[in-house]
């Protein structure tokens, strides 16, 4: 098999997007981006997509002319059919399957399969998502184990190999500031904190040492958690 040049990377504008957006700028020629509107409440996400990027762009003359162009999906109607405190204004808890109520059921198979379609159109080789195991939040389609399913399928439905290679999926929050910081030194990291948006609520404001956020849902929890062991404070 042929070394792959080009990616494709799964881009909410969060950190661990951003962060495996830059693991794909340091090792493929060329990198392409899409992102998905599917009703989130946080859709402040999508405003944030564009200015993340361009600051990418910004930040090395080497990732500059890699990055590639951007594609926003509409899958709202997908979203509208979806019972989730990420696409219903409800409280943040634990549902009766014991998974969180922000589980988006099908969400990453769903976003992988346009993606590999969109992939496929580009001439694009592999596709790069920032699921993860260790951090992970029950979300049964955030397992490795998903995703090599979802891999073979792609493959037998497209005719061609579709790699989903995932940069954090065997690391710690703290872990994924160390990757950014190896990628992209101080500015990096500062970068992703000030101008990533990862919180469930949409809260952007005040700026924590960790980034913006509203201090208290999950998402806000874990990013803090990994910066103070990052940083060690």
């Amino acid at each position: 098999m042929p070394q792959p040049t080009s990616a494709l990377v799964l881009f909410s504008a969060g950190q661990d997007s951003a962060t495996c957006l830059a693991w794909a700028l340091e090792r493929f020629a060329r990198v392409e981006t899409i992102g998905f509107d599917y009703g989130q409440r946080h859709a402040i996400e999508l405003e944030q997509r564009p200015i993340v990027l361009a600051r990418l762009a910004a930040h090395s003359l080497i990732w500059a002319p890699r990055l590639g162009a951007d594609a926003l999906v509409d899958v709202r109607g997908y979203g509208q059919l979806i019972e989730s405190a990420l696409t219903r204004e409800m409280p943040i808890e634990a549902a009766p399957s014991g998974l969180p109520n922000t589980f988006v059921p099908g969400r990453n198979l769903v976003f992988l399969t346009i993606a590999a379609a969109h992939a496929h159109a580009r001439g694009l080789d592999v596709l790069v998502g920032g699921m993860c195991e260790t951090d992970f939040s029950g979300y049964p389609d955030c397992r490795r184990k998903t995703l090599d399913a979802l891999q073979i399928a792609l493959a037998l439905g497209m005719e061609r190999p579709m790699p989903i290679t995932t940069p954090l999926m065997r690391l710690t929050k703290a872990q994924t500031w160390e990757l950014a910081h190896a990628c992209g030194g101080d500015a990096l990291v500062e970068l992703i904190r000030v101008h990533t948006h990862t919180c469930y609520e949409g809260v952007r404001g005040q700026l924590h040492a960790w980034g913006h956020g509203c201090g208290l849902c999950p998402a806000c929890k874990l990013r803090a958690e990994g910066w103070r062991a990052y940083a060690g404070g």
